[in-house]
């Protein structure tokens, strides 16, 4: 991995639950999912295409959920694709039932999702984007109508489907752009007082369309600049807040340059300051605590569900005596219960105190996630415009089985020179401890602070859906790319002097080496030997004596040879031959 561009990050498809953005799974279709999958013979594509066709608004809405379904998984797609399944499916964004237009609206969410970019890049060219800004627009409309709250719905799978189809396609960009789609989307976002589900997915798509698309910095105005500096500066509550003002900084620093000149520092400040207030809540601590309030709303919601089970029994025996003794006043004793043993008595529907859904994971989630935009976007901050991703590829894989250590560290030196900070980006991350912040993230979690220990023995979400989710893992992975830019366009007195330098080189080898062979994660490595490799260079550049080993250097660049990664051998290369160059 580069140091700059090829450093950048998109961002990852999550919710403001740290549910994955794509696939749309609620509780009773997650318990589905296997059976669908079991009658995926009996449920072919043609006949539910056929179905969007019916007059009856309940058979389309079934069939737009059930495609929804079949679609995540990815080799069912090929069939829907072949039949017009977008075609079909367009028409229904615009459908008379608002049940329907959700159910479409996430059935090509699915579809763009599971797809991937070419299915993204195939629903533009089939004009998928044209009924979705009509109905975009239709729902901003109806936000102040008596159904408000479907209408959202409606717009949160609409808006999930756009920001999916704009991080995909180029072309999708272009019509967001052309369409004047920016209104819609900060409509949406204005929504976060009362419905954060939207404004996140509003968020993300922001996000990602004003990154690196010039021809939409034209159209920003002062009232879009508020709308995300009230976002930054407002004090909601909750992880989802914290993610949602997250992406609002994201957003805001890739619009920067749109920015009035009196206003930059401000905005600076403002974005810095999320990310850093962010990234000082403590998921080691934070996650454990979500984990046992999450077991004592599952023990409390149990044990009120066995007195609610008692108080219906007891309430159908005393039905059942009433009716034997034929009491005169039934009516008065029996008033609004059924009367047949085998029905729920009406009065006393305790299943409501059920935890019916996964409140503090989703919480969890949401921390994590929100970390993690965190540090990407302080890895963009720390990022120059060169050399783009083709350059550092080219770079680092022409003629690598051929060249030495030293030819090829020669063929980088280029790339690996000091990145250009400014100096206000430069003061703003210091004053706010943001190069500490990101080495503590560094820090592996234990099994205990991972999330996926916050499933509740009962269920309620399946395994495989929790796995999907970002974990600290992934956190720990930002960290280290962010370390890596760090330590590549700070001096050495902003990062604490000489001793914090070996502090962090001795943190660094006790995360490659502290186990009993080294983690063989591509991900990992890649992140890990770019941090280690910017480190190694900036001691080597004060003559600071560093702590790794030869046979550490040596382990490392064994991992590394096995590794299918290019950037990965690249680096460890390039350790070694500041190495060697330092002991010379």
């Amino acid at each position: 991995m580069g140091k700059s561009k090829s450093n950048r990050f998109r961002r990852p498809q999550f919710n403001s639950a740290g549910l994955p953005a794509g696939p749309v799974r609620d509780q009773e279709e997650d318990q589905t999912l296997e059976e669908d999958q079991d009658q995926e013979e009996d449920c072919p594509a043609v006949e539910l295409l056929e179905k969007l066709q019916s007059p009856s608004a309940d058979v389309r809405e079934f069939a737009c959920a059930s495609i929804s379904r079949v679609v995540q998984q990815s080799q069912t797609i090929p069939g829907f694709l072949q039949r017009d399944v977008v075609k079909r499916l367009g028409p229904m964004l615009l459908d008379s039932s608002l049940a329907v237009r959700e159910t479409a609206a996430g059935a090509l969410r699915n579809l763009s999702a599971c797809g991937g970019h070419e299915v993204c890049e195939d629903m533009v060219k089939k004009d998928i984007m044209t009924p979705l800004t009509s109905l975009l627009r239709e729902c901003c409309a109806g936000f102040l109508t008596d159904q408000k709250n479907t209408v959202e719905d409606v717009a949160n799978e609409a808006v999930n489907l756009l920001w999916n189809l704009c991080e995909s396609s180029s072309q999708a960009l272009s019509v967001f752009n052309k369409a004047g789609l920016l209104d819609v989307v900060l409509q949406c976002l204005e929504t976060h007082t009362h419905n954060v589900e939207l404004a996140i997915a509003a968020a993300h798509c922001l996000h990602a369309v004003t990154e690196d698309n010039p021809e939409l910095l034209c159209s920003i105005n002062a009232a879009a600049l508020a709308t995300l500096e009230n976002l930054l500066q407002s004090s909601s509550p909750g992880m989802a807040h914290s993610h949602l003002r997250t992406l609002a900084a994201g957003a805001m620093w890739n619009l920067k340059s749109s920015l009035p000149a009196a206003r930059q520092a401000h905005a600076l400040s403002a974005v810095v300051a999320t990310l850093s207030q962010c990234l000082a809540l403590d998921a080691g601590v934070l996650i454990p605590k979500l984990r046992e309030e999450e077991e004592a709303d599952y023990a409390s919601g149990a044990a009120s569900a066995d007195a609610g089970s008692q108080a219906v029994e007891g309430a159908e025996d005393t039905v059942e005596m009433e009716e034997e003794e034929a009491v005169e006043d039934e009516g008065e004793k029996g008033a609004g219960r059924k009367t047949n043993k085998n029905q729920t008595v009406k009065d006393n529907d305790f299943t409501d105190l059920l935890p019916r859904d996964m409140g503090k994971l989703r919480d969890a989630l949401a921390l994590l996630a929100a970390q993690q935009t965190s540090l990407e976007i302080i890895v963009n901050m720390c990022c120059s415009d060169d050399p783009s991703d083709d350059e550092w590829e080219e770079a680092s894989s022409s003629d690598e089985s051929e060249a030495g250590p030293d030819a090829l560290c020669d063929g980088l030196s280029g790339l690996m020179s000091p990145l250009c900070l400014s100096a206000e980006v430069h003061a703003a991350l210091v004053n706010h401890n943001i190069p500490e912040k990101a080495r503590l993230h560094t820090l592996y979690p234990s099994a205990q602070e991972d999330p996926v220990s916050l499933q509740r023995s009962h269920g309620g979400v399946p395994a495989e859906s929790i796995l999907e989710m970002p974990d600290k893992k992934r956190v720990q992975y930002r960290a280290l790319t962010c370390l890596h830019n760090i330590l590549s366009v700070m001096d050495v007195e902003a990062l604490g002097g000489a001793e914090a330098l070996q502090a962090t080189a001795q943190h660094l080898s006790s995360l490659v080496f502290s186990g009993p062979e080294i983690p063989k994660e591509e991900e990992f490595l890649e992140a890990i030997t770019s941090a280690m490799r910017s480190l190694l260079q900036t001691i080597a550049s004060k003559n600071i004596p560093q702590c790794m080993s030869p046979q550490q250097l040596m382990s490392l660049s064994e991992a590394a040879t096995r590794c299918n990664v290019v950037s990965v051998r690249v680096n460890a290369l390039a350790i070694l031959g500041i190495t060697w160059q330092h002991a010379g």
